[in-house]
């Protein structure tokens, strides 16, 4: 089963890079992590299928191209000091951290919390875990280089911005919430005259994800 298991992340990592995925970085990373120990036992057998698949508590694991296209824009350097807004199973963490980042994810249902936490612990990452309201970022270790939403937000939330260092970069998706575009929010190294952060954005295509509830989210789940 090991053996299959090993060839089918090949194969999905190969098809990534047919897909546009060329950063070897996110690829290797990608390529070395087991997807089937972070879906349900009744997803085991997709797992290297490039699809996303369902979570506890109405949540997803979202799909590989996904994971790896938020991680190449979000360009993780060795030791960058990386929060994660929705921890989800635990997948796209891990991949970070096969980056040489230092993770900071925060995740507000606990049982997601609880699983990702114990996955990623007993696979052997080192990783901050919190549960709570992810759309506020994680004040005390702030600021951040690097920022990754993984649910759709209505807006980008202006205290992730204010957590982001100069020069640093945030990947969210942006719009309803049925459907959102990806957006690549990168802070100046230079504040303004009057010591306000500037903000340049880039748009990319369209995503769905599930809604990011929170404080600087939406409110409620309809």
């Amino acid at each position: 089963m090991g053996i299959i298991q090993d060839k089918l992340r090949e194969l999905l990592v190969a098809q990534l890079e047919k897909e546009g995925i060329d950063d070897r970085r996110v690829l290797e990373a990608i390529g070395k992590i087991r997807r089937e120990n972070f879906v349900t036992d009744e997803m085991k057998k997709y797992a290297y299928d490039n699809v996303a698949l369902p979570l506890e508590g109405n949540q997803t694991i979202s799909q590989p191209f996904t994971v790896a296209f938020m991680t190449q824009l979000l360009d993780v350097r060795k030791d960058d000091k990386v929060l994660e807004v929705g921890t989800g199973s635990g997948y796209q963490s891990a991949v970070i951290k096969e980056l040489g980042a230092d993770v900071y994810t925060v995740e507000r249902i606990e049982q997601l919390y609880k699983k990702a936490k114990q996955t990623l612990t007993s696979i052997g990452y080192e990783i901050h875990f919190r549960c709570g309201d992810g759309t506020l970022g994680w004040k005390e270790f702030a600021p951040f280089d690097r920022i990754i939403v993984t649910a759709g937000a209505p807006q980008v939330p202006r205290e992730l911005l204010l957590q982001l260092k100069p020069g640093g970069k945030l990947v969210i998706p942006v719009g309803s919430k049925s459907a959102q575009e990806l957006f690549l929010v990168e802070r100046s190294l230079l504040d303004t005259p009057d010591d306000e952060p500037l903000y340049s954005r880039a748009k990319y295509f369209d995503f769905k994800f599930v809604p990011l509830i929170g404080e600087e989210g939406w409110k409620e789940i309809n």
